[in-house]
């Protein structure tokens, strides 16, 4: 079960992505994500991101709604 470590871990993830950048592509997010060692079943989340580029809130929309499917939000939280 995902843990706040691994909460943190994709928040910097999501901050360091759109530090300098209005949109992320789903790919990049997901070799990102992949390099950031997060827990498997994060990992799981993350690619079931359909294809596309996205804007942060977007992404986040995306990644809680998955987060919140699976009934990880109280270990995992939400993003923004």
């Amino acid at each position: 079960m995902p843990s706040t470590d691994d909460h943190e871990t994709l928040q910097r993830l999501i901050d360091t992505l759109f530090a300098d950048k209005t949109g992320v592509r789903r790919l990049e997010f997901i070799v990102r994500a992949e390099l950031a060692d997060l827990a498997s079943e994060v990992l799981d989340i993350v690619t079931l991101l359909p294809p596309g580029t996205y804007e942060r809130d977007r992404l986040c929309d995306q990644l809680n709604s998955a987060i919140t499917a699976h009934g990880w939000g109280r270990s995992l939280g939400t993003v923004h």
